[in-house]
């Protein structure tokens, strides 16, 4: 047993009692880091982090964070350090400036220990398009399989058991699926519950700070930690922030749970879709009322067409400034449009590129009716729908995946139910903001997968709570590969 391996409070309890200090923490889990072979890593701080961690040496008993070990995806800005967000137009950024996240942390005295990996931009959902090249799945040593994207390093890390907790960031599925891969518990809260200055954008409308945790307990730690208005983020909410942790040791009497018939018959995989039938009785037998729903078919149907009209567009938008003047490596040119050709042939992917074809053909004056307000009025319904739904039930359940973690090159058909419906139909969280958390259920031939619960918008304390209920029924959080022998 390793202290490194604990939950956040089990790990706080033995830094103040002085069986572990932070700069232990702090080298075992950079051992950890450079002993991984999964290519998670834009970099290892290993000299800013251990100056750090030797500073730390009088426990703060009421800080649950401190001298805890973290990792932040990469397009988080952190001053003074790279932030590339895994792309060859921002290699050598330093920020001027934290993002809030990062700088809530620090002041907390969690010890960062690396930037991570992931899918350019935060565009994609393999794991495969960041410019260090593929992240791979721990539970797959042969490196055949993805861990998803685009959060793939962070999650990656987290399967591993590197930190406690990390870092990633949600615009369709991105922290929940690659939990769902990993074995580990994603977390996407409610739209403005956490302030996203300092990160990057990809598509505002949809983005969310989300991140991993082993423990649904440590999840709850992290929320009340990073929750709260920004003046520097006009998204973000004026809410006041619940007492999480306390608030999730409160059992849910009677939990109404709607599940998505459509979903989950829309999986192959017989295992998946029998343990989470499974699953459902426990829950039945811990007290909750389950609902069979039929969300509607057409609309699911249309959800990854929708986002990607969208994302695509907003994207477009957002990333104009990566031109080659303001922002990226600057090439000669006579014109603006010759730099800029210049800078965006050269720093972007294909994926990139085709992205923001995408987005500037769905802006266009002459397509703007017939996509990108087609698409918005579509995601109306789909939210509209969503709602409906939880008006008379406290949450959404269903299987966070259809598969486990896919073969790299795996192909499969885009026009199938399995792909349209079960394999993006975690994006109804990011269309309506509401607060949604991955846990894993089980593992086939060795390989995790989870679920999903979907709560209403500010209501993470029973989102959190359910969670934790369902930790319980499963007994598998805190696994990560290696550990016992996995």
């Amino acid at each position: 047993m390793n202290y490194l391996d604990l939950s956040i409070r089990d790990i706080h309890q033995a830094l103040v009692e002085k069986k572990v200090t932070p700069l232990e923490l702090t080298k075992e889990a950079l051992k950890r880091a450079k002993e991984n072979k999964d290519n998670c890593f834009e970099m290892i701080l290993e000299e800013e982090a251990l100056a750090f961690a030797s500073t730390l040496t009088e426990p703060e008993a009421d800080n649950l964070l401190w001298g805890i070990p973290y990792l932040a995806k990469d397009n988080f800005s952190t001053k003074g350090l790279p932030t590339t967000a895994s792309s060859n137009i921002l290699v050598g950024y330093k920020p001027l400036y934290d993002a809030t996240v990062i700088a809530k942390l620090k002041e907390k005295k969690a010890v960062l220990i690396g930037k991570t990996t992931l899918d350019e931009l935060a565009m994609g959902g393999t794991g495969t398009t960041g410019h260090l090249g593929i992240t791979y799945n721990p539970y797959d040593p042969k490196h055949e399989r993805m861990i998803g994207g685009s959060s793939c390093g962070s999650a990656a890390a987290m399967a591993a058991g590197i930190v406690p907790f990390a870092l990633g960031s949600d615009t369709g599925d991105s922290v929940r699926k690659p939990a769902s891969y990993g074995g580990v518990i994603g977390v996407k809260p409610t739209w403005g519950r956490i302030s996203r200055y300092g990160l990057f954008p990809f598509a505002p409308s949809l983005d969310h700070v989300g991140y991993f945790t082993r423990y649904a307990e440590d999840a709850a730690v992290l929320l009340e930690a990073l929750s709260g208005r920004d003046v520097m983020d006009s998204t973000s909410s004026v809410k006041d922030v619940d007492a999480y942790v306390a608030e999730s040791e409160k059992e849910l009497v009677s939990p109404r749970i709607a599940v998505l018939d459509d979903i989950v018959e829309s999986i192959r995989d017989n295992a998946i879709r029998d343990a989470f039938l499974d699953s459902l009785k426990k829950l039945e037998e811990a007290g909750a009322m389950i609902n069979h729903i039929r969300f509607g078919h057409d609309l699911l149907e249309s959800i990854y067409a929708t986002y990607i009209v969208i994302s695509c567009a907003e994207a477009t938008s957002n990333d104009a400034n990566l031109d080659g003047i303001k922002f990226g490596p600057y090439y000669e040119g006579k014109t603006y449009q010759e730099v800029m050709s210049q800078a965006r042939t050269k720093g972007f992917s294909e994926l990139i590129k085709r992205r923001f074809v995408i987005g500037s053909f769905a802006l266009m004056r002459e397509n703007q009716d017939v996509l990108f307000l087609r698409a918005q009025k579509n995601r109306a319904k789909i939210v509209e729908r969503t709602n409906q739904i939880l008006a008379d039930n406290d949450f959404i359940f269903v299987p966070a995946a259809p598969t486990v973690a896919p073969k790299l090159g795996a192909t499969s058909d885009k026009l199938s139910d399995e792909y349209l419906i079960a394999d993006n139909h975690l994006a109804l969280g990011n269309f309506a903001g509401l607060p949604s958390i991955t846990m894993p259920l089980g593992y086939e031939n060795g390989l995790p997968f989870g679920v999903n619960f979907m709560g209403r918008a500010f209501e993470e304390s029973k989102l959190l709570s359910i969670c934790r209920t369902f930790e319980k029924i499963t007994g598998i959080c805190g696994d990560y590969y290696g550990k016992e022998g996995k």
